[in-house]
């Protein structure tokens, strides 16, 4: 993680970089990488899934039977993008459109999301992350 200086003002570029750090190793289905931008008490409300899930770890262990049944990204590209900050808190919101691929099977979403990162030490970890169908919010 790179450091933010824990004194300084949050800014819309530190929010973006801890953003884009987060996006890229989703992208490159890096667990460890993708992972360690998530607190440890951070929460994950997904509109695939049935239900909150609480932590990060709950969500790991859900993206080890992703990545153990063959899962993986493909593509992922993050465009409309806002950046609303309150003291150490950043919310990063955003349209991501991603392709994934199950043994060879292809499918592409658009959704929209949500992150919130805030100031621990001198990182910046996303705290909750909040992922809606781009059709329902739409319609």
């Amino acid at each position: 993680m790179t450091s933010t200086t824990g004194t300084a003002p949050l800014t819309a570029s530190m929010v973006l970089s801890a953003a884009d750090r987060l996006i890229d190793a989703f992208r490159s289905t890096d667990t460890d990488a993708y992972f360690s931008c998530f607190h440890p008490e951070a929460s994950f409300l997904f509109h695939t899934e049935p239900g909150l899930l609480p932590d990060r770890a709950a969500y790991r262990a859900l993206w080890s039977r992703w990545v153990d049944a063959g899962w993986r990204v493909v593509s992922c590209e993050s465009d409309d993008r806002h950046v609303t900050i309150v003291g150490s808190t950043g919310v990063f919101s955003h349209t991501v459109r991603t392709t994934t691929e199950v043994d060879g099977i292809r499918e592409s979403t658009v959704e929209r999301e949500s992150i919130v990162l805030t100031r621990v030490g001198d990182e910046l970890l996303a705290v909750h992350e909040h992922l809606s169908d781009a059709a329902e919010v739409e319609a």
